[in-house]
């Protein structure tokens, strides 16, 4: 167990170290998997950034994914579940446009003074908290894919074995430190697992934006 997303990013750090020296960004997924990601990136001596994906809840039960979405258009969706459920195509859209907006809010608070995210010919080091349903994950992982790094990399402290393998294809290379068969939520696996702030993770950006010439 983690005492918290520092301690669990301190740990995740030892598990990457072989990329420290090399042309890396570490990409962190807002808003706790920031917290995991700069300790990474201060180990690795890398740069930080991040993608802000957004979970698309199901209708009287925002906690069940049905999918989720990340910036340039990016919907990894669930149709099966979705076609269970009944789910509109007018809840559907309303909802995806509801969190397009959302998206574009904390990606403006959060990446304030820092330029383009550019991964291409990188290591790129897409670090979160921990995976559930890996939704957001790969809606996340999607984005930076398509940015072209030379080598995608999901590192979570941990994550369920079934979603892991799920995530297998999706990235060139998966490190997690605990992939327990007894997995009921991410925060099972911390002793301290308060809700990150905005202000939290600002900080957190605030030490990579670039001063003002």
């Amino acid at each position: 167990m983690f005492r918290d997303r520092r301690d669990a990013g301190r740990y995740l750090a030892e598990l990457l170290i072989s990329y420290k020296g090399s042309d890396v960004v570490v990409i962190g997924i807002p808003r706790g998997g920031v917290i995991v990601a700069h300790e990474v990136a201060r180990a690795l001596g890398a740069p930080l950034d991040l993608v802000v994906p957004r979970k698309i809840g199901a209708p009287g039960n925002p906690e069940l994914a049905l999918g989720a979405i990340a910036p340039g258009g990016i919907q990894v969706l669930d149709k099966n579940l979705i076609t269970h459920l009944a789910v509109s195509d007018e809840y559907l859209e309303m909802t995806i446009e509801n969190e397009i907006k959302e998206i574009e809010r904390r990606t403006a608070v959060y990446r304030e003074g820092l330029g383009p995210l550019v991964v291409k010919g990188k290591t790129a080091i897409v670090v979160d908290d921990g995976v559930a349903t890996g939704a957001t994950t790969e809606a996340a992982l999607e984005f930076v894919k398509k940015l072209q790094p030379a080598h995608l990399v999901l590192a979570v402290p941990v994550g369920p074995p079934d979603t892991l393998q799920r995530l297998k294809n999706k990235a060139d290379d998966i490190v997690v430190a605990h992939a327990p068969s007894i997995f009921y939520a991410v925060g099972q696996f911390y002793e301290r697992f308060d809700q990150t702030t905005d202000s939290e993770v600002i900080a957190v950006m605030q030490v990579y934006r670039q001063p003002d010439v």
